[in-house]
């Protein structure tokens, strides 16, 4: 199930036209599928919504170029032909390819360096009685700052935005757009889109936010190098609570894994196996969870920090629930099973909005929106191909039973 932790406030008086902003935080290319399921789920089920002309959009990493696609007027439903199944008009396509070129250019650049390093390294430990771990310390410096170029997925991108009526300048787009990156020689955040920032080519600042240090180097430009924004925070959302708007939909693709083996909820993948406790998955799993623990408290602390500084906003954030082994055994920067997890976070996202539908739909109806129960409760609805069988009829009654209950408990805590 995906989480849908949500802030609801009562308010005297609307704007006859509530304004919405979308922050979508990265993830890799796990975290665009999860994303693209999920708003692909939001879009059919909430009346009133449309996610190509919302008030602002702010995305981060991965986040970034799901965000501009929607601010160019692509539909959720195009993102998933286009970059899930990998159809439709050629200069639309984002295939796997694109994000595993080899960064040639940067590995050419440190090889020429490496003469000069070992002689530098050299002279040292002779003449200056350096260790000759200060030695290997400069010959560092010949290490490439990325495994793979996003030359190529920023040409795709530079196509992609510039097609008839959309835009690859920030300043042509209907609809605000900003795309955080980090500049590497400060650990400032560099909001692309906003005053100052907007010159930079949109496909342009996609790559600088996505450029993972250690898997892409990082983006040169006016002279400064940026990396993935998410070093600085998680969602950025601040950049939308800033413009008054009255509802915030965030999504958070990565959260840390919760392991219940005596819950209601089991710890239990037909395919992967049981995982009664972390540890027992070595340093993959291990690593995975430490940095998804490190990124998720920054996002708790900062939604907090926003319900005081921003009150007249609503906030609803959705995001994989901790407990679903699927969403967390799955490679971050993997895409060969981009259908199954689309699919996953397509449904888990609709189950999520049935088991909470009474908060979350007092949440829309303050702000104009609703539910579409029917499209909701419609068993079979699926995001890339019709299912042959929902499984047996108590098995279905047995999963909406669980859905009303975990309605009514979230019904009971908020009174």
């Amino acid at each position: 199930m995906v989480t849908a932790h949500l802030t609801t406030r009562r308010r005297p008086r609307r704007r006859p036209a509530p304004r919405v902003g979308l922050a979508l935080a990265g993830g890799g290319p796990l975290g665009a599928i999860y994303e693209i399921g999920a708003l692909c789920a939001l879009d059919e089920s909430v009346v009133g919504l449309d996610l190509n002309r919302l008030a602002g959009y702010v995305g981060v990493s991965a986040g970034g170029f799901i965000a501009a696609a929607l601010a160019n007027g692509i539909t959720p439903r195009q993102l998933c032909t286009s970059f899930i199944e990998n159809e439709g008009p050629r200069a639309d396509i984002v295939r796997p390819s694109l994000f595993i070129r080899p960064a040639l250019a940067e590995y050419a650049h440190r090889a020429a360096m490496l003469p000069g390093l070992v002689a530098q390294a050299a002279l040292q430990y002779a003449f200056e009685r350096r260790s000759v771990l200060a030695a290997l310390e400069r010959l560092g410096r010949g290490l490439p700052t990325g495994l793979f170029t996003h030359a190529p997925l920023e040409a795709q991108l530079r196509r992609l935005f510039s097609a008839p009526g959309r835009s690859n300048d920030f300043r042509r787009l209907q609809r605000k757009l900003v795309l955080v990156a980090t500049d590497l020689d400060t650990g400032a955040a560099a909001p692309f889109g906003e005053p100052g920032w907007d010159h930079v080519p949109i496909s342009q600042a996609v790559a600088a936010s996505a450029a993972l240090p250690g898997l892409f180097p990082p983006v040169p430009i006016d002279g400064r190098s940026y990396v993935d924004g998410a070093l600085k925070k998680t969602l950025h959302a601040r950049v939308l609570l800033d413009m008054g708007l009255d509802l915030v939909l965030c999504l958070n693709p990565l959260v840390p894994f919760a392991s219940s083996e005596g819950g209601r909820h089991r710890v239990a993948d037909a395919t992967r196996g049981r995982i009664p406790r972390l540890v027992d998955g070595g340093l993959p799993v291990v690593l995975a969870q430490t940095f998804r623990s490190l990124i998720h408290s920054r996002l708790e602390l900062g939604l907090k920090g926003y319900e005081s500084s921003h009150p007249d906003t609503d906030i609803l954030l959705f995001e994989p629930d901790q407990r679903d082994p699927e969403m967390f055994l799955a490679n971050t920067f993997g895409y060969s099973q981009r259908r199954l997890l689309a699919e996953h976070a397509y449904r888990q996202t609709r189950a999520d909005l049935r088991s909470r539908r009474s908060h979350v739909a007092a949440t829309l109806a303050a702000h104009g929106l609703a539910l579409d129960h029917a499209v909701l409760d419609d068993p079979q609805r699926h995001l890339l191909a019709p299912q042959r069988h929902g499984g047996p009829g108590s098995a279905r009654t047995l999963r909406r039973l669980d859905e009303v209950l975990d309605d009514l408990e979230g019904a009971l805590a908020a009174r």
